[in-house]
C-alpha cells in the first residue's frame, strides 16, 4: 500500500499475560520541542548503546517526546525510535502501512542517505526474508522456519556442553579468562558451525565481518562484503557435495529459487543468531557477577537459569535496537505525525522499560515472557528456541564448572563495542579458583 490517505496506526491486541493489560501509568506523548525536521540536538543511536545505563536515556526522550521520539542514525539523518511497548506492536505487526522494505526509505530516495552510507549493511535493502512484506516474506520465511524445526534440539544442547567444557578445559588451569573472545564469541559461533558446515579456519574472519557489520561504522560495508564471500564459498562447497547439514537444506529447499536467494538466508540465520546469541550469553553472566541481587538469587537457588535469561532479555536486550520500518503512508504513532518515507527503529530495549507495562512488582512479573527482545509479528525471530538453548546450555555450564568465579573489573569501566544497535561488551574478564593439578 503506497497511497497518501492517512491512516491511524492504533494499537493492536496484546499478548496472552502481558503486563500491558495493567491500568497504564505511561507517560504521555507531548509535541517535540524542537522541529522535528532537523536533527540538530538529536541523540544518536550509538550514544544511546554506548551508556552504561541506556534506560536513563530513554525516560529522558520519554519525558520531551513521548513514546516515540526523534534520533539521529549518522550526521543529518533522523529517525523516529519507537520506545512505547503498544507502540511498538502496533509497528510490528502493521505490515500494510509499517513496510520492512528498505527501497521506501525517503532519505534513500532523495539521496539524503548516499549508497557508500555505513548504515547499509545493517539497514538497505536485501533480496532476503528481512526485506520482503507479504505473500514474499512468507516464501522466504517458510526455509527458515524449517531449518529452525530440522535442528534436533537434543542433539544440538549435547553438542553445545561439548562445546563448552572444552573451552573452559582451555583456560581453567589459568585461573582467569576473558568471558566473552574465550567463552561467549565462540559458543554460538562453533554451533552454528555445525549446523551449517562451516569450516573452523575461516571462524575468526567471520566474527571480525560481522562485527564490523553491526558496528555500522567506516568498515561495514567491507565487512559485508567479506561475510557474503564467506558463505558464498560453503554453499558453493555444499552444492558440489552434499551433506546433512543446514547449508545443503537450504540449496533444496523449494521456496528457494536462486543460489543467492539459498545465501541471503544463510546470511540472516547466521548473522542474527551469531551476534545475538553471544550477547545474550555475556549480559546474562554479566549480571550473574555485577548485580548482588541478580547473582545472590541466581546461585542461592531462588532464580533458575531459564528465568535469570529471561531477565536478561527483559532489561538488556541482545538487539537493543532493531532496524527499521519504513512508512507507506502519512499516519501517526505515539502522538507524532509519521510522514510517509519516514524511517521507525523498533526499540526493544526501551519498550522493555515502559513504564506503562510494569506492576511494580517484581515477583509478580518473574517468567514473563511478553518481553520484547525477540521482536514481534510477521519478522519476529524464527530461531528462539535454538538460541535458547545454546544460551541455557552456555551458563549453565559456567555455573557449573567456574565456582566462585568473580568479575576482575570494575563493572562501570565494562565497554560495551560501538554499535547503534546492540550493547555486547568487549571483554568480561574473571577470575576463579584454578583446579587442582
Amino acid at each position: 500500500m503506497t497511497s497518501n490517505a492517512s491512516p491511524s496506526a492504533s494499537s493492536t491486541e496484546l499478548p496472552p499475560g502481558c503486563p500491558a493489560h495493567t491500568p497504564p501509568g505511561h507517560v504521555p506523548a507531548h509535541p517535540p520541542v524542537r522541529d522535528p525536521g532537523t536533527t540538530a540536538g538529536l541523540v544518536s543511536l550509538a550514544e544511546i548503546t554506548a551508556s552504561r545505563h541506556p534506560q536513563d536515556v530513554y525516560r529522558r526522550l520519554r519525558m520531551e517526546w513521548g513514546p516515540v521520539a526523534r534520533v539521529e542514525l549518522e550526521p543529518g539523518v533522523a529517525a523516529w525510535l519507537v520506545m512505547g511497548y503498544r507502540e511498538l506492536l502496533t509497528l510490528a505487526r502493521t505490515e500494510y502501512l509499517f513496510s520492512r522494505d528498505a527501497r521506501n526509505w525517503g532519505d534513500v530516495q532523495s539521496g539524503v542517505v548516499p549508497p557508500d552510507s555505513p548504515l547499509g549493511p545493517m539497514m538497505f535493502w536485501r533480496p532476503n526474508v528481512i526485506g520482503a512484506d507479504g505473500v514474499e516474506h512468507r516464501r522466504l520465511r517458510q526455509p527458515l522456519d524449517d531449518g529452525v524445526r530440522w535442528i534436533d534440539l537434543r542433539r544440538m544442547r549435547r553438542a553445545v556442553e561439548g562445546i563448552c567444557v572444552d573451552l573452559i578445559a582451555s583456560f581453567a588451569p589459568r585461573g582467569s579468562a576473558d568471558l566473552i573472545a574465550e567463552y561467549a564469541q565462540a559458543i554460538p559461533l562453533l554451533a552454528l558451525a555445525d549446523l551449517f558446515g562451516l569450516h573452523g579456519a575461516e571462524g575468526h574472519e567471520l566474527l571480525a565481518a560481522l562485527a564490523a557489520l553491526f558496528g555500522s561504522a567506516d568498515d561495514s560495508q567491507a565487512g559485508n562484503r567479506q561475510f557474503e564471500e564467506i558463505l558464498a564459498d560453503i554453499r558453493d562447497e555444499r552444492a558440489a557435495r552434499p551433506a546433512d547439514d543446514l547449508t545443503t537444506y537450504f540449496l533444496h529447499h523449494k521456496n528457494l529459487a536462486t543460489k543467492d536467494e539459498v545465501l541471503q538466508s544463510m546470511v540472516v540465520m547466521i548473522s542474527a543468531a551469531q551476534e545475538t546469541t553471544t550477547i545474550w550469553i555475556a549480559k546474562t553472566i554479566e549480571k550473574m557477577l555485577t548485580d548482588p541481587r541478580f547473582a545472590s538469587r541466581l546461585q542461592g537457588g531462588r532464580l533458575g537459569i531459564t528465568d535469570a535469561l529471561d531477565e536478561a532479555l527483559w532489561s538488556d536486550p541482545p538487539m537493543t535496537h532493531m532496524p527499521a520500518r519504513y512508512a507507506l503512508a502519512d499516519t501517526e504513532l505515539g502522538g507524532h505525525a509519521i510522514r510517509r518515507g519516514d524511517v521507525l527503529i523498533l526499540g526493544l530495549a526501551a519498550a522493555n522499560d515502559d513504564p506503562a507495562i510494569h506492576t511494580g512488582d517484581p515477583h509478580a512479573e518473574r517468567g514473563n515472557r511478553a518481553h520484547l527482545a525477540f521482536s514481534a509479528g510477521p519478522h519476529a525471530c524464527p530461531a528462539r528456541n535454538p538460541a535458547r538453548t545454546i544460551a541455557h546450555t552456555a551458563v549453565q555450564t559456567v555455573l557449573e564448572r567456574l565456582p566462585g568465579i568473580r568479575l576482575d573489573a570494575d563493572p562501570d569501566q565494562l565497554a560495551s563495542r560501538p554499535s547503534p544497535w546492540t550493547r555486547c561488551p568487549t571483554s568480561l574478564p574473571v577470575t576463579f579458583p584454578a583446579p587442582p593439578n
